[in-house]
């Protein structure tokens, strides 16, 4: 197999009230992605446009979002699998680079949050679990994580307040992420005492919509070569799995299987084990599922997720960095965008380039995006 690295990446503001369209949107991730790779338009063979497209006014935003950029006539490709659509977007531009078909290709995610009402949008949440069995019923994304949350902490025993403490750690690198959308620090005694959502997950435990972009350039290594590109950083794993929509299909809901699988296809194919991670992305909407995916990643074993946040483990000195561009807790959460500004931090952590919250010397870095509630799991491991 011929390697396939990441030559370029961008990242519009992460915010609440975005002004401008969606294609406007999408351009400021482009732009920075195109300076940041020095590549002109005619470079890229082909690109993937990726977002949730119930959010979106615009029907098949694909095609105006290229014809914007200027990346028309090259072919355009549309994934969606909610909240990890830029991740799968990325496996199939590393598949369509990997194959030969093309040399180089843009992955573009986007979601314009702010473009329907706070209402519509939970409906719409809801609509991401069954529409027959289940989201008629009332059910959206805090009551399903709290299902989880409730499991894993009787289960384990584990607190309230470790749930807490991924909270306190993510507002204090959201302050040092200038792309952020909410640089306040938190602490301890205020996240314990928010108000509940769905208890046990209080409003700190929970991450808000936002509309953003992200981009990423993926290359053949032939193509790096001729572009005379010095900072490729290497995509070495990609995984992806699925698990039942429906809750009742579920084997366990004190973890994600669907994040498990996809993190040992991801390790073996790079021929790595979670030791080797210098510094790790993962999905965390909810402090539950920041905490879920260190034990689903094999960077602690059931139960003892507690245990890294707790001694600090997770923080950039710590054993094993996790999130210190602040995740989604702090940034926000565009759905169609989160993936691609999860890699983008890691791209940046690996060229050591990541500014106040860079990782010391990383070797290895981990990306681990869910859609839905577990219904979708993408990782990604990539060096340098």
């Amino acid at each position: 197999m011929s390697q396939v690295g990441i030559i370029g990446v961008g990242q519009s503001a992460f915010s609440r009230g975005y002004p401008g369209s969606i294609r406007e949107l999408a351009f400021e991730a482009f732009q920075e992605a195109m300076m940041d790779s020095g590549v002109q338009t005619t470079d890229i063979d082909a690109t993937v446009i990726c977002s949730s497209p119930e959010y979106d006014k615009q029907r098949s935003p694909a095609g105006v979002i290229a014809e914007y950029c200027g990346l028309t006539p090259q072919p355009t490709f549309y994934t969606e699998t909610l909240c990890s659509s830029s991740s799968t977007g990325l496996k199939l531009a590393y598949a369509l680079v990997e194959s030969g078909l093309h040399d180089c290709v843009m992955v573009l995610g986007f979601q314009k949050m702010s473009e329907i009402s706070s209402a519509e949008s939970q409906e719409r949440m809801g609509r991401g679990a069954d529409i027959q069995w289940e989201s008629p019923f009332g059910t959206m994304m805090p009551a399903y994580y709290a299902m989880h949350a409730r499991a894993y902490l009787d289960h384990f025993g584990v607190t309230e307040e470790d749930l807490a403490l991924i909270r306190v750690k993510a507002a204090f690198y959201g302050q040092k992420n200038p792309k952020a959308g909410f640089k306040k620090v938190v602490d301890l005694e205020t996240c314990l005492s928010a108000d509940p959502v769905s208890k046990p997950l209080k409003v700190f435990d929970c991450c808000a919509n936002a509309d953003g972009s992200s981009a990423i350039i993926v290359a053949s290594e032939k193509k790096i070569k001729e572009l005379k590109n010095e900072k490729p950083v290497w995509i070495l794993g990609v995984g992806a799995a699925s698990a039942p929509v429906n809750m009742a299909g579920r084997d366990k809901f004190h973890g994600l299987r669907a994040a498990e699988l996809a993190g040992q296809q991801a390790f073996q194919m790079a021929g790595l084990k979670p030791s080797d991670i210098s510094v790790a992305e993962v999905h965390d909407c909810f402090t539950i599922a920041e905490m879920m995916a260190y034990e689903n990643l094999g960077f602690a074993k059931p139960g003892q997720g507690k245990d890294l946040i707790r001694n600090k483990e997770t923080y950039a000195e710590g054993s094993i960095p996790v999130n210190v561009d602040g995740g989604l807790l702090s940034k926000g959460h565009p759905i169609g965008a989160t993936g691609g500004s999860q890699i983008r931090t890691i791209v940046l952590q690996l060229r050591g380039e990541a500014g106040d919250m860079q990782v010391k010397n990383p070797k290895y870095g981990l990306v681990h995006n869910i859609g839905g509630v577990g219904l979708y799991g993408n990782v990604t491991i990539m060096g340098v």
